[in-house]
């Protein structure tokens, strides 16, 4: 047998099984990229609907804790609070602080000024109500005044609301600043009277 003829079908085979090896590596280096790549897509997929559920959670519990505010007034106005009142409104708020706590941990840094502003002004009308509810307001602090602020709550609900829309991808609008509307302030007159 020819040495030369050996050393061709060496290569030959050489040749055909190295083929092989590096297709099949190609091919395991395109698979894990595509795992990878798939994960990656999930992850980000889960953190979306992660958001998104946190979001809505937090935006119902805010709107929630505002309503329970608001009729907790009008119970003000019109009575004094019984346990049940009282009750119902640390239910609202304990809800709410829950849903704030998490969203700390999940919410984006565009969702987080406005969420701020208004935990703040919820927890600021909260306390003029409980101060009001126990006979003890500060200077200044009537059923009308912490009505107003109550209703300044919805501009700052809003202004969330539009900042974790925008945070999802479901609008391009940028939030405005939270501004009272006119016609809230004629309602608070009409229900809570002239300061």
């Amino acid at each position: 047998m020819d040495v030369g003829a050996v050393l061709i079908a060496v290569a030959g085979v050489g040749g055909t099984l190295g083929g092989a090896l590096l297709t099949q590596r190609g091919a395991d280096r395109a698979k894990r990229r595509e795992l990878r790549n798939t994960r990656a897509f999930e992850e980000v997929r889960e953190q979306r609907v992660l958001r998104r559920t946190c979001y809505t959670e937090l935006h119902r519990d805010a709107r929630h804790f505002s309503t329970a505010l608001s009729r907790h007034l009008y119970v003000l106005r019109d009575r004094a609070a019984e346990a049940e009142d009282a009750q119902a409104l640390e239910e609202a708020k304990g809800t709410y602080r829950d849903r704030w706590s998490e969203a700390l941990m999940i919410a984006s840094d565009s969702v987080i000024p406005p969420a701020h502003a208004l935990n703040e002004a919820l927890n600021s009308v909260y306390g003029q109500v409980k101060r009001m509810e126990q006979g003890n307001p500060r200077p200044g602090e009537t059923l009308r005044s912490a009505a107003e602020a109550q209703h300044s709550l919805w501009a700052l609900i809003d202004t969330m609301r539009e900042s974790m829309r925008r945070d999802l991808g479901v609008t391009d609008r940028i939030p405005s600043p939270a501004t009272p509307e006119c016609t809230q302030h004629e309602a608070v007159r009409r229900d809570f009277g002239e300061a």
